[in-house]
């Protein structure tokens, strides 16, 4: 039997279809990789103070009391009795559970004071105590268990807890993974030999086997090292192989011009470059002039200027006689791009244009909402080479786009486009392949850029421009009204100072889904919480109110492209005071007049999100101001989130606890595409060494045998990766 094996074949059909239906476990692989959640010495009582109502829980208690009691009237009952309700109280020598029986008199005398027992069930909450109703649950004795069929799992001096369902109890999963691993036999290492040795790793039959029957401690401690650095192999395998894929392909060299553009362009700068952007810029520039592709990822602090350096290097491009493309996942950010770069180029991006610079390119936004005219002669300039830079959304990847000969490609927030339309325009044109360099506005922990980035260079901006004075940022609590309306009186004050404000909506409309809200899961919400400020309400009750008299405006993503170019356009001259929006302004939107912003909702919003939102404000002269309202009570998670973001401004730091948050799943991919991700013990936040000595090893193995032809089972783990959601997620080909 293999890991493939069905499981109707080991378990039978009934069982098998309780996995399949529960955890969409369907294989014996799926099943040994269903790991225990927690281990639990047989005898140990649990924490029953931890328990958090609404989680599915098994839990090991002794039973203090047991008592029927009757509710209701006689009259209820179709016998005239009255029913009986039974109350089993569990403890774990300091705190109780309260486990609940409806219509079952006979369990008093099957849990009697003193009896140790498993309990599964859903917590609930019950006259302010924490209960299990109904559940499910198995006895054990002093020398043994009154398991029956799972008595030889509870048994055992650790007893493995597994996540469970309803339906489906700990000790029911405990028995047919060990059903898997008896008939499992012996299985074939995908890791070699050399590596077990260097890493001080067990064999992954013993890890599977210390994992879900451990004798010992050190059993189930050992195997999930060993399962872990498998999981961080085989992902570093998989880019090491792409690493060494893309330094093969061909790509043509685009060499600095002496007095080009890219010299002329910074020579009229109206401020100096950072250290940062310089050193970039030269790691950029050195990557450009060599004949196999560049793939850089340039991940920075918001406001640190990545902009201005992707423009140099796609000037750098223009020089050497082609063309570049910038690919924008919104209409908004796409359009401020083409504004950015426009108004950095000045008459050097009026090529082919009355008052053109000798030697101008011209500069064209290609968007899926153009008009029929300008769409045709922006595709015409594409294709003539007149337009040396072109910036757009997807449209840029239709086929119809033709380019005369395209050098690079610049993907900003790269993680709202798929690996298809990424390849789409990276593969567009000859043989020769463009150059690519990735954007990111969201700075990426070390060991996060390692798992999900680590087939491309990296490049980070660290510093943010001289003068710059970071954000201050507060927290504005509902049962503070008076903050808030301190905070309304604020925006006032800079509005009068000649200064501008954004307030920031989860939705367009009440009845609206939220607008560019994260991917990640946020805490879940109340049954009782309202559906979150939309902009349009919003925007009536603050001109109707607080900000009576200001120039108030709404921009949204449901709004056409010429009014959202309008509103932004008479934003940045100054002639809108406010702009009431969703998170169409999150990335990109530069208007240095802006200080204020007011974030409604702020506790539904990402961690990054929010540290993006901010970024929108302070990005000239004057110092900024970000106010977080939320009706989440103080000590809540949700509450202690936002104060986290109001305590650090250091972007790294907040992308570390926004990911420590998040499942490792969803920074993978796995929720976009509805299914279970393949990492499930390696933390992308916590085991930086494991990703590091796994890549150190994935290179060294791959440069001596890139097709991994001497190691069929290693081979065999990369296929099955590479064909997994998550592969797809991480290639960025």
């Amino acid at each position: 039997m293999t890991p493939e094996t069905r499981l109707p074949f080991v378990l039978g059909g009934p069982s098998a279809k309780r996995l399949a239906d529960a955890f969409d476990i369907r294989t014996v692989g799926d099943l040994l990789g269903h790991y225990p959640r927690r281990y639990v010495e047989r005898g140990t009582a649990s924490d029953l103070d931890a328990l958090v109502v609404d989680e599915q829980v098994t839990v090991q208690a002794r039973v203090r009391s047991a008592q029927n009691r009757t509710y209701g009237s006689r009259g209820s009952s179709r016998r005239g009795r009255q029913p009986v309700r039974t109350e089993v109280v569990v403890t774990d020598g300091s705190g109780e559970l309260l486990l609940t029986f409806f219509k079952q008199p006979w369990q008093v005398d099957k849990l009697k004071p003193g009896s140790l027992g498993l309990f599964a069930g859903k917590v609930g909450s019950f006259r302010g105590r924490r209960q299990l109703l109904h559940p499910e649950y198995v006895l054990l004795d002093a020398t043994g268990a009154d398991g029956g069929e799972y008595a030889a799992q509870l048994v055992r001096p650790i007893i493995s807890v597994y996540p469970a369902t309803a339906r489906l109890a700990s000790w029911r999963i405990a028995a047919c993974c060990a059903a898997a691993l008896d008939a499992l036999g012996d299985v074939d290492d995908p890791v070699p030999d050399q590596l077990l040795a260097r890493r001080d790793l067990v064999g992954l039959r013993a890890a599977l086997e210390g994992v879900h029957r451990p004798e010992e401690n050190v059993d189930h401690r050992r195997g999930r090292d060993r399962l872990r650095y498998d999981e961080a192999l085989v992902t570093q395998v998989v880019l090491a192989r792409r690493r060494h894929r893309l330094d093969g392909l061909r790509a043509v060299a685009r060499e600095p011009v002496a007095g080009g553009l890219l010299d002329r362009f910074e020579q009229r700068l109206p401020f100096s470059l950072t250290a940062g952007q310089r050193r970039v810029g030269a790691e950029i520039a050195g990557d450009l002039v060599r004949e196999h592709p560049m793939h850089r990822l340039l991940q920075g602090e918001v406001g640190s200027g990545k902009t201005v350096v992707a423009l140099r290097a796609m000037l750098q491009v223009v020089d050497a006689g082609a063309q570049a493309a910038l690919l924008a996942p919104t209409e908004v950010l796409a359009a401020q791009h083409h504004r950015t770069l426009t108004g950095l180029l000045g008459d050097l991006a009026l090529g082919g244009m009355l008052g053109g610079a000798d030697g101008a390119t011209g500069v064209r936004l290609l968007t899926g909402s153009m008009s029929t005219s300008a769409r045709r002669q922006a595709l015409l300039d594409l294709a003539s080479g007149v337009a040396g830079i072109a910036v757009g959304t997807h449209a840029l990847l239709e086929e119809r786009v033709g380019f005369a000969e395209l050098g690079l490609v610049v993907v900003d927030e790269q993680h709202r486009f798929g690996v298809e339309q990424r390849a789409a325009l990276a593969e567009r044109g000859s043989d020769a392949r463009p150059h690519v360099l990735v954007m990111t506005a969201t700075p990426i922990p070390r060991t996060v850029a390692m798992t999900v980035f680590g087939d491309l260079d990296t490049s980070v901006l660290a510093e943010v421009p001289t003068g710059r004075l970071p954000v201050q940022t507060t927290v504005v609590p509902a049962e503070r009204p008076g903050w808030l309306e301190r905070g309304w009186q604020r925006v006032r004050e800079e509005v009068a100072s000649g200064r501008q404000a954004y307030v920031v909506c989860p939705r367009i409309g009440v009845d609206d889904e939220p607008e560019g809200m994260p991917e990640e899961p946020v805490e879940a919400d109340p049954p009782a919480r309202s559906p979150g400020h939309g902009v349009l309400a919003t925007a009536a009750e603050l001109t109707a109110g607080p900000l009576a008299g200001l120039r108030v405006e709404v921009l949204h993503g449901r709004l056409a492209p010429d009014v959202k170019d309008d509103v932004m356009d008479r934003f940045a001259a100054g002639s809108v005071d406010v702009v009431v929006a969703t998170t169409v302004v999150e990335v990109g939107v530069d208007v240095p007049n802006a200080t204020v912003m007011v974030v409604f909702d702020a506790d539904r919003f990402g961690l990054s999100q929010l540290h993006q939102l901010r970024g929108r404000v302070g990005r000239g002269a004057e110092a900024g101001l970000c106010l977080l309202l939320t009706d989440a009570p103080d000590g809540t998670p949700a509450r202690r989130r936002l104060d986290d973001v109001a305590a650090t401004t250091d972007g790294f730091e907040v992308s570390r606890l926004d990911v420590a948050l998040r499942r490792e799943g969803d920074v993978l991919g796995a929720v976009q595409s509805g299914r279970r991700s393949s990492l499930r013990l390696l933390s992308v936040v916590e085991h930086e060494e494991v990703i590091t000595q796994a890549r150190a090893d994935a290179t060294e193995l791959v440069s001596g045998d890139p097709d991994l032809v001497r190691q069929p089972a290693l081979a065999a783990a990369v296929a099955a990766l590479e064909d997994t959601t998550r592969a797809d997620f991480i290639d960025k080909t």
